[in-house]
């Protein structure tokens, strides 16, 4: 597969993101170890200035758009959340104007966060890919440019975050990282390819939401007539035809894991760490979890991609049970 990125382009990503923010850490917990027998690293994305990922490809996004279309006045975009508060985030800073559409019942305190870094939330459909739709008729309607889920400037950006990793910790074995959309696991892709590393990369969905598991057996896009699953952040129904062709060739498998497993391993985070993980930033640790006897005597990286999770589903979590999901 050819290299996404030269060394190059991914250094001056990293100068750029980290003039919009601080670089993140990553720890190796003995606690972890311990209960997996293995040597695990997490890189704490959830300790970001918006609490995920998404704010490192917000930064080179909007950059790029305010180089690229010097006219642009707003931009729009389709989130459950992380993605929403990262592109408010920086288009804000830029003096754009941010509008984000939401499924009907997403998060409550993430559609606040979001209002917050001071974008306008308009709620429409009953999922993510629905509330997608609604981007271009407002775009439209308003004049302002759709940000997509997924964009080579967006990946750019997102990589910087295993650009960190894989050059803090050498010698990683495997990655573990959610896919949603596509953009972080291209990312952690295209940073070990860049730095000519062996690292498997290993990709985590929802059984409830496997459209990305499901495509790359196919290999073609294969839709899903729903996404159910409380881990909001990979509750996606239609995969990304290009973000597909990077990580069904890139990834060495995709796992599915279930809410029970993910919200065991909201449980574990805090326990074993004291972090809180919302449900996508869960869902690796659920699948070493599950494949800790693979995984034995390796050395070991989790992308804990946010912790933005609600207050009422942490309290649940941490009570025992599993949330239901809000939206269908």
């Amino acid at each position: 597969m050819p290299l996404l990125f030269t060394a190059d382009e991914l250094a001056a990503a990293a100068d750029r993101v980290h003039r919009g923010m601080a670089p993140t850490a990553q720890h190796a917990w003995p606690t972890l170890a311990r209960r997996l027998g293995c040597e695990v690293w997490v890189k704490h994305e959830n300790h970001g200035p918006t609490g995920a990922f998404k704010a490192r490809g917000a930064i080179t996004y909007i950059d790029w758009l305010r180089r690229t279309e010097p006219g642009v006045r707003g931009i729009v975009t389709a989130t459950r959340g992380n993605h929403g508060q990262a592109q408010a985030r920086a288009a804000r800073a830029a003096g754009l104007e941010a509008v984000v559409t939401v499924p009907h019942g997403n998060s409550h305190e993430k559609n606040a966060a979001m209002r917050a870094f001071g974008a306008e939330v308009v709620e429409f459909g009953a999922d993510f890919d629905e509330a997608r739709e609604e981007c271009h008729r407002i775009a439209a309607a308003r004049g302002l440019h759709v940000v997509p889920p997924f964009h080579r400037e967006l990946v750019r950006g997102v990589a910087t975050c295993a650009w960190e990793f894989l050059r803090a910790v050498p010698g990683l074995d495997t990655v573990y990282v959610p896919i949603g959309c596509g953009s972080g696991i291209c990312g952690v892709i295209a940073a070990r390819d860049a730095l000519g590393l062996a690292t498997r990369v290993v990709g985590v969905v929802s059984a409830g939401a496997p459209t990305a598991r499901l495509s790359v057996a196919a290999g073609r896009p294969v839709a899903t007539a729903a996404a159910r699953t409380f881990a909001d952040g990979i509750a996606v129904r239609v995969p990304v035809p290009e973000a597909l062709a990077i990580y069904g060739e890139g990834a060495e498998r995709v796992v599915a894991v279930g809410d029970d497993a993910v919200a065991e391993a909201i449980r574990v985070y805090f326990a074993d760490t004291h972090n809180a993980a919302e449900g996508a930033g869960a869902a690796p640790l659920a699948a070493l979890m599950a494949e800790r006897e693979r995984m034995a005597g390796a050395r070991v990286g989790l992308i804990l991609g946010g912790g933005n999770i609600d207050s009422d589903w942490f309290a649940e979590v941490l009570a025992g049970r599993t949330p239901a999901p809000r939206a269908v």
